[in-house]
């Protein structure tokens, strides 16, 4: 089966480091496109590194391969490759992170820099972050199922979306999900 998995949130939530947890776990993860890393090595070069992820993105729908992308889910392309995938018969996983305040990422980002990792200007996390749940449901309708972690604390699953249906997994219910839930009551979903 062709799989498209999204490990996704807004910058400094731990995308990278809650891929590693899936690989730990053997989750078949196909090939993985990972825009910081092809960032670095691209001498940070954003622009130049934006290019080849999405050429490497296209090949592998393009091919049918199974494959595994981070994302903010900011800008418009990231729906034009779920859509591209789901019309070419792909599962669909998003693995999306959260964290309850925009200040944490910042931190977390600021972390990484002084570890010799790339920045990310503050105001592009502040403008995803209140962003968030827009781009969460552009792409939710597209997935087969979406998974939800909160990282304050290490990664703890908090609720998911199977089959249309949102249900909390366990008693810990971060702000941030519980804001997502009454958002989405709110817009009828």
């Amino acid at each position: 089966m062709k799989e498209l998995i999204l490990i996704a949130g807004v910058n400094g939530t731990g995308k990278s480091s809650f891929r590693g947890v899936l690989e730990g776990q053997g989750v078949a993860m196909g090939h993985i496109v990972d825009p910081d890393v092809i960032c670095k090595n691209n001498n940070f070069n954003e622009i130049a590194a934006g290019r080849q992820a999405v050429k490497e993105i296209e090949t592998y729908i393009k091919n049918g391969e199974s494959l595994t992308q981070e994302t903010t889910l900011s800008g418009h392309r990231i729906k034009k490759t779920v859509m591209k995938a789901k019309s070419k018969g792909y599962q669909i996983t998003m693995y999306y992170i959260g964290l309850n305040t925009k200040y944490e990422s910042i931190y977390r980002i600021a972390n990484r820099v002084r570890k010799g990792g790339h920045n990310i200007n503050p105001e592009d996390v502040d403008r995803r972050f209140k962003n968030r749940f827009d781009s969460l449901d552009k792409i939710v309708p597209y997935c087969d199922k979406v998974v939800f972690y909160d990282n304050e604390n290490g990664f703890v699953k908090v609720a998911e979306i199977t089959d249309g249906e949102f249900r909390y997994t366990n008693g810990y219910r971060p702000d941030w999900i519980v804001e997502y839930k009454e958002k989405t009551r709110d817009n009828g979903a």
